[in-house]
């Protein structure tokens, strides 16, 4: 596989999980991969897995001068930008009656506003052929009980999408959103365990919870010449979740 032969990739939240998987697949596929995420021990364990072909960057999506000194560090090393995944995210349980100001600063700081500027900042870099994926959710097209701070921001996700392949329509880059439906990563583990999650898989018409892998299969198609057909668009890996 070297569909991504050559080619420059950013991965935000690449230390684990849905990140992490992307990263290992555009490695694969050929790609330099910067990984970018706050936990330096996270970082430290996915370099280990992803070798050479990687480098990473620790930081946070909240704070823009990480964000600056993220996208010098591949200027300088690289020169541009051919891929980012701007999957950074973060989500807490909270029904209505219980959200605090402080969940919805949080929530929304790093899945819109963070997802925002990590985008804009990286557009200098980019060029013609350019694919920029964003993260979103089932969550973003379905009614959650109690997860509607985060399910607000991945419908959020999605406008951005759409609006943003107009704003790029003259620059060749493409812009597309992947949607995760119960995938195994630390996150999913944290917000809701391990019984609610598999409990969620069990519901799907697959019948299971996704792996890493498989949205990082995706992924790679997104960020390939493969899907040069597509922009403004939302492919879901959620084993049926959101579609029956």
């Amino acid at each position: 596989m070297s569909r991504l032969q050559g080619k420059t990739a950013v991965v935000t939240g690449g230390g684990s999980g849905i990140g992490l998987g992307a990263a290992k697949r555009f490695v694969e596929e050929g790609a330099f991969v910067y990984i970018f995420g706050r936990r330096q021990e996270a970082l430290d364990a996915a370099l280990a897995e992803l070798g050479t072909s990687a480098r990473a960057v620790r930081g946070s999506v909240t704070d823009l001068a990480d964000l600056d000194r993220l996208y010098q560090v591949v200027k300088d090393e690289r020169g541009g930008l051919d891929i980012l995944f701007a999957n950074a995210g973060t989500g807490i349980i909270a029904p209505l009656g219980e959200i605090t100001p402080e969940h919805y600063d949080q929530t929304f700081d790093v899945n819109v506003k963070g997802l925002l500027f990590t985008v804009q900042k990286a557009l200098p870099l980019m060029s013609s052929g350019g694919s920029i994926i964003l993260t979103g959710s089932t969550t973003g097209v379905m009614g959650t009980p109690q997860f509607s701070i985060y399910s607000a921001t991945k419908a959020a996700v999605r406008n951005l999408a759409r609006s943003w392949a107009l704003d790029l329509r003259d620059t060749g880059i493409r812009v597309n959103v992947l949607s995760p439906g119960p995938t195994r990563t630390e996150l999913a583990m944290e917000v809701v365990g391990q019984d609610v999650l598999e409990a969620l898989g069990a519901t799907t018409p697959l019948g299971r919870v996704g792996d890493p892998s498989e949205t990082g299969a995706v992924a790679a198609f997104l960020a390939s010449s493969d899907s040069s057909f597509m922009t403004g668009g939302e492919v879901f890996v959620d084993g049926g979740l959101a579609q029956v």
